[in-house]
């Protein structure tokens, strides 16, 4: 009989106001945090003021707003070191941006969110920004719905957040839609998502399948109008299939799972 788990409250309110901090664009007041969080103001601070001393949580000059500190870049980081796919992952980015001149991501899913491990940013740098260590919901993405069709539409839905909030005008916000599309994308083998994330940017994706299902897949973006010119969708869907089948192979072989 599994035992019912009842999570410790100091480390649970820990890790929720770091999550919170850490999905801020901008350092946040205590006022912000606590309508965030619902944290008494008296607990925020006690909770603040350590956080700040171990490096966790850093404020500006006047000590009134708040932001992630640089202790969260090294815990980060040394999860980053530790991904055993990573180092082969990275080696194919390389590759495939060669190859295509275009941004591409490595992403792993978590619950129904993508979490990007590594980018190789484009040759024209104007388009994009570096998403590592940023989650996007996966039914917004590329990478998210390929890794979904490894899923029974069940398992998708039991994930899915109610509401599912849009990113963009044309981001999936409706269970059915994203449903066919997830069939569509097992049909075609990768997915193709149209500005669902980002305005003006196409994104193709298609998963590493070194782990049953699979955890981890390889994106590769490009501008909207780009992706209607004949022939260019079809050589990067080619391209970014071809890439993280080797890459499973690879990986398969290393023993990494």
């Amino acid at each position: 009989m599994t035992e019912a788990f009842s999570p410790v409250k100091s480390a649970e309110r820990t890790v929720a106001l770091l999550e919170t901090l850490a999905a801020s664009p901008h350092r946040m007041t205590v006022g912000e945090i606590q309508r965030a969080t619902g944290y008494p103001r008296s607990s925020l601070h006690a909770l603040l003021r350590t956080l700040r001393e171990l490096r966790w949580v850093e404020a500006d000059e006047s000590g009134t707003t708040f932001g992630i500190g640089p202790s969260a870049l090294l815990t980060g980081t040394a999860y980053l070191d530790r991904y055993e796919a990573l180092p082969a992952a990275n080696r194919t980015l390389e590759e495939l941006r060669e190859k295509l001149g275009r941004t591409v991501h490595f992403a792993r899913r978590e619950a129904c969110d993508v979490l990007y491990l590594a980018t190789r940013e484009s040759i024209d740098r104007r388009r994009g920004a570096p998403r590592v260590g940023r989650k996007l919901p996966a039914y917004a993405t590329a990478l998210g719905q390929c890794l979904l069709a490894e899923l029974t539409d069940l398992e998708i839905s039991a994930l899915l957040p109610s509401p599912m909030v849009a990113l963009t005008p044309a981001t999936i916000t409706d269970p059915d839609a994203l449903v066919r599309a997830v069939e569509a994308t097992r049909t075609r083998g990768y997915a193709v998502e149209h500005e669902e994330n980002t305005p003006g940017v196409v994104c193709v994706a298609a998963t590493v399948s070194y782990r049953i299902p699979a955890t981890d897949a390889i994106s590769c973006s490009l501008p909207a109008a780009a992706a209607e010119e004949p022939g260019v969708l079809a050589a990067v869907a080619e391209a970014v299939v071809a890439a993280t089948t080797e890459l499973a192979t690879t990986l398969r072989r290393e023993g990494v799972r």
